[in-house]
């Protein structure tokens, strides 16, 4: 079934990988790299890999026994799917590397419309989306980061905190029954703070 964030394409991997590369041009990933980020087997990114290139969407290179994958900007789409891709798979792939210098978060994931998309549940598009970080980290370092979200995603981010305990062990806490019921989206788990 073709995913709901973007039916144009085939699967949540090949929105997400595509995310990956074109939110972030400057960077090159190995497919192994983008295995893990997506979720997917090595082989089946080696062989979207094989189709991204076949198509001229993607770059490569090798270095050693590397293969290194980086979005082609010089092709007629690169600014349309960019966008595209900021608006529906973007998230998965914005949201990580502006969480992960926090100090304080345990887990993170997406919630709500957007995660519930993701899911394939059908609903309309997001316009939001919403964050749920679990830990200690500093409300206004994650605020920050949800204004740089907001800046390339093009649409609001909401960031709820709660602390771990409440997370893993209150019961009672309607919200985090709530949360529970329904789809999230993984972006950091069970780090170790320091």
């Amino acid at each position: 079934m073709p995913p709901l964030l973007l039916p144009l394409l085939r699967s949540n991997v090949i929105g997400e990988l595509l995310a990956w590369l074109y939110l972030h041009p400057e960077n090159e990933y190995s497919t192994t790299d983008l295995a893990v980020r997506t979720g997917s087997s090595q082989a089946t990114m080696s062989r979207e890999a094989d189709r991204l290139a076949d198509a001229g969407l993607t770059l490569e290179r090798r270095h050693g026994n590397l293969r290194l994958i980086r979005a082609n900007l010089d092709t007629i789409v690169a600014r349309p799917l960019t966008d595209l891709l900021a608006v529906t798979f973007g998230p998965a792939a914005v949201l990580p590397p502006l969480l992960q210098p926090i100090s304080g978060i345990d887990e993170a994931y997406i919630y709500g419309s957007w995660a519930a998309r993701h899911a394939n549940q059908a609903g309309p598009l997001p316009r939001d989306i919403d964050v749920l970080v679990v830990g200690s980290a500093d409300e206004d370092e994650l605020y920050d980061a949800a204004r740089t979200a907001e800046r390339i995603l093009g649409r609001e981010v909401n960031i709820s905190r709660i602390s771990s305990a409440t997370w893993t062990g209150d019961v009672d806490n309607p919200f985090v029954i709530s949360l529970r019921s329904k789809p999230l989206h993984s972006l950091i788990q069970k780090r170790i703070t320091s």
